[in-house]
């Protein structure tokens, strides 16, 4: 094969790729999902600070009630 051979084969190639992807109207909506999961991460570790808070605020009154009966 010559060089020229493997050049139009490779040419040939990326156009079918990129007629497949234009077939496709999925393609292209990873911006979007990774706004999505970023906004779920946001969300989840928002979540997670507001349950550490009251949990250690608990921890902390019940540790007071405790010295207090003391």
């Amino acid at each position: 094969m010559s060089e020229i051979q493997v050049l139009l084969f490779l040419v040939e190639t990326l156009r079918c790729r990129v007629a497949e992807t234009r077939l496709e109207p999925d393609r292209g909506d990873v911006a979007e999902k990774l706004v999505i999961v970023a906004v779920f991460v946001a969300l989840a570790i928002t979540v997670g600070v507001i349950i550490t808070t009251a949990v250690t605020g608990e921890a902390n009154h019940i540790s007071q009630v405790i010295k207090n009966t003391q």
